[in-house]
C-alpha cells in the first residue's frame, strides 16, 4: 500500500534514496520501495516464502550477538539489539522472528535419494557491504542503511535482486570450485522419520503488557495462535484503534504471524484472565467490535487467539519426495472420507507412477522448522482433514510451515563412522576396544572398529544405530582418557562421478591422513596406498594449518 514517509527512507531494491512523500509498503515484510520499482520486485514476501523452499534445511544459530548492519531477513528491520545468525548460510534474525524464518538454510549434503541435475545459486539477501559492486550491471548493489543486494553462499556473486534473475541459474562455485565438494556427493543418512513432538521453546517471551501504553485511541492486544503457544505464553502483541471493527483486528494479527489465508476462514476467541479459569463464556467469546471510548483499553479481553472456522473440504498440496519428476507438487481436494493411503492413490497416477504399487509409497508429512525439520510418517488409515484441523487447533504458524510429502518406502540400514582421536598411542585394536569400553561403554553389538591407527592413538568406529552414535559423539567429546581429551568427529561418504575429483582435508598436526576419496580410500585408510598414481597429496596453502593436505584423484 502506498504510505507517506516522515523520515528519510531507501528503496529495498535499487538501495536508493526515495524522493518525496510517498513510498509502496508491504504491510507483512517490512518491504519499502519506489512506486517505480514495485513491477521489478522479485523478493518473495514472508508469508509466502516457505512455500518457495525447494528442499527444506534448517539453520544453524549460534549465540546472540551484535551484528552492525545487518537486517532481519523476517521483518526486514534492522539488529539494533541481539540477534541471531546462521553459522551456515549468514542469515539475520531478531530472537522474536525465528520461529517465523524460512528453512532455507544451505544444503550441504545430499537430501535422500534425491537428484541433483544441477546446483543453483543460493541466494541471501541483505549481507553486501556498501561498495559491492553487482556482476552484472557492474553498479552498486550493496546498501548499509537497508537490506538490498543479493550474494551467492556458494560462489559469492554479488548482484541485485533484479540483475540474479538474468544470470546462469546454476552455479559454478567460483574461484574455489576446485576445492568445494558439491552437495550430490555428500550422501547423509538420517534416521526414520518420528512421531511429532511438540516444538522447542523458540518464540517470543512474554510480554508484560501493564508496561506497554495503550496510547490515545490505542489498545494493544496479545495474540496467540494456537493451543500450544498458549501452553507455553508465546504470543505476537498488535496495536489496533479501540473502536476497530473485527475485520481488522482479524487482519492485523493474521499479519502478526504471517499468514497469508482469507481471513473469512479464522475468528478470534478470546483466553480466558488465569483468575477466571473456568469461564467459558469468556473463552469462547469472538471478537464482535471494539469497546467504547469511555471503556477504556481493560473493556475488553487483552489475550485472543486465533482460530480456524471448521472446513467441509480443503485443497491439500502433495509434493514428490526424492522422486524425480517434472513438477514442483499436484493440487488434490480433501474429503472427510479422505485417509492417508487414499491420498497416496491418488496422486500417484498425477506423478507419472501409474504402474507403482501404493505399498510401495507412503505419505510423510514434513515441519519445516526454522531450527530443526521434523519428518512424520503418517498411518495408512490416519484421517487427513482430521490431522490438518489438529495441526491448526495446535498452531496456525505450524500449518503454513507444513508440507505433505509422497515419498518411497526404502528402508536404509544405518552406518554412522565415527573418527575418535587423543587415545594413546601404540596399543592394540583390542586394547582400544577395551579402553572405550571402559570409558564411553559402547555397545558391542552396534559398534565395530573398522580403522585402528596406532602411531597416533586414533581408531574409527562403524556404528550401526543413529541413536548409539548420537550418544557416542556427544559423550567423547566430554571425555579424556589418561589425563588426554578425546576428539570426535563424524567422517562423511564422499560419492565421486566423473573422470576428476577433488577434495581438501584438514587435518591437526601429528594425525595421519584418515580417509580420502573414491575406491581408493579403503586402500589408504588401511595404509596400502601412498600419494601416486592418480593420487597426488599437495602441501597445504600458505596460511593454513600444518597437517591441511589437498587431495586430487585425476582417474576414479
Amino acid at each position: 500500500r502506498k504510505v507517506t514517509l516522515t523520515k528519510p527512507t531507501f528503496c529495498h531494491l535499487c538501495s536508493d534514496f526515495i524522493w518525496g512523500l510517498a513510498g509502496i509498503l508491504c504491510d507483512v515484510c517490512n518491504f519499502m520501495s519506489h512506486e517505480k520499482c514495485l513491477k521489478h520486485v522479485k523478493t518473495p514476501c514472508t508469508s509466502v516464502a516457505p512455500s518457495l523452499i525447494r528442499v527444506p534445511v534448517a539453520h544453524c544459530f549460534g549465540p546472540r550477538g551484535l551484528w552492525k548492519r545487518r537486517f532481519c531477513s523476517v521483518c526486514r528491520k534492522g539488529l539494533e539489539a541481539p540477534g541471531l545468525r546462521c553459522e551456515v548460510c549468514e542469515l539475520h534474525v531478531h530472537p522474536d522472528c525465528v520461529p517465523f524464518a524460512c528453512s532455507d538454510c544451505r544444503q550441504c549434503h545430499q537430501d535422500g535419494h534425491r537428484d541433483h541435475d544441477a546446483h543453483l545459486h543460493h541466494w541471501r539477501e541483505g549481507i553486501l557491504p556498501s561498495g559491492a559492486r553487482c556482476e552484472l550491471c557492474r553498479k552498486t548493489c550493496g546498501s548499509s542503511d537497508v537490506p538490498a543486494g543479493v550474494r551467492c553462499e556458494w560462489c559469492g556473486v554479488q548482484a541485485h535482486s533484479v540483475c540474479s534473475a538474468a544470470l546462469a541459474p546454476e552455479c559454478t562455485f567460483g574461484r574455489l570450485r576446485t576445492l568445494v565438494l558439491p552437495p550430490a556427493c555428500w550422501p547423509l543418512a538420517v534416521p526414520a522419520p518420528t512421531p511429532r513432538v511438540p516444538l522447542p521453546r523458540t518464540g517470543p517471551h512474554s510480554t508484560d503488557l501493564h508496561a506497554l501504553s495503550c496510547g490515545p485511541g490505542k489498545q494493544t492486544l496479545k495474540i496467540f495462535d494456537g493451543s500450544d503457544a498458549m501452553q507455553r505464553n508465546h504470543f505476537r502483541v498488535v496495536t489496533v484503534p479501540r473502536l476497530a471493527r473485527s475485520q481488522e483486528v482479524l487482519e492485523a494479527a493474521l499479519r502478526a504471524y504471517y499468514i497469508p489465508e482469507d481471513p473469512q476462514g479464522f475468528q478470534l476467541q478470546a483466553v480466558p484472565t488465569p483468575a477466571q479459569p473456568g469461564d467459558t463464556a469468556a473463552a469462547g467469546k469472538v471478537w464482535s467490535a471494539g469497546p467504547s471510548e469511555e471503556e477504556g483499553c481493560r473493556a475488553a479481553p487483552e489475550a485472543w487467539v486465533l482460530r480456524a472456522l471448521p472446513r467441509t473440504q480443503e485443497i491439500l498440496k502433495i509434493y514428490p519426495a526424492w522422486l524425480k519428476v517434472g513438477v514442483a507438487y499436484v493440487s488434490i481436494r480433501v474429503t472427510p472420507q479422505s485417509t492417508a493411503r487414499s491420498v497416496v492413490l491418488e496422486v500417484l497416477p498425477l506423478l507419472g507412477c501409474q504402474a507403482e504399487g501404493v505399498e510401495g509409497f507412503q505419505l510423510v508429512e514434513v515441519h519445516m522448522g526454522s531450527r530443526q525439520v521434523q519428518r512424520t510418517v503418517l498411518a495408512n488409515e490416519e484421517p487427513m482433514l482430521d490431522r490438518l484441523r489438529e495441526i491448526r487447533q495446535t498452531s496456525l504458524r505450524q500449518m503454513s510451515q507444513t508440507r505433505f510429502y509422497v515419498a518411497e518406502n526404502s528402508v536404509l540400514a544405518p552406518r554412522v563412522s565415527l573418527f575418535v582421536g587423543g587415545l594413546p598411542p601404540g596399543l592394540s585394536p583390542r586394547e582400544y576396544r577395551s579402553l572405550l569400553d571402559e570409558a564411553v561403554a559402547s555397545k558391542a553389538a552396534l559398534v565395530t572398529v573398522s580403522h585402528v591407527y596406532s602411531a597416533q592413538g586414533a581408531v574409527v568406529l562403524d556404528v550401526a544405530c543413529f541413536a548409539e552414535a548420537e550418544r557416542l559423539y556427544m559423550l567423547v567429546r566430554d571425555t579424556a582418557v589418561r589425563g588426554r581429551p578425546l576428539t570426535a568427529l563424524v567422517l562423511p561418504e564422499v560419492l565421486v562421478s566423473g573422470a576428476k575429483a577433488v577434495l581438501g582435508v584438514w587435518l591437526p598436526c601429528g594425525l595421519s591422513l584418515s580417509w580420502a576419496v573414491g575406491a581408493k580410500s579403503k586402500r589408504l585408510l588401511q595404509g596400502q596406498l601412498t600419494p601416486q598414481e592418480g593420487l597426488r597429496s599437495d602441501p597445504a596453502p600458505a596460511g593454513q594449518p600444518c597437517g591441511a593436505h589437498v587431495l586430487k584423484l585425476s582417474r576414479v
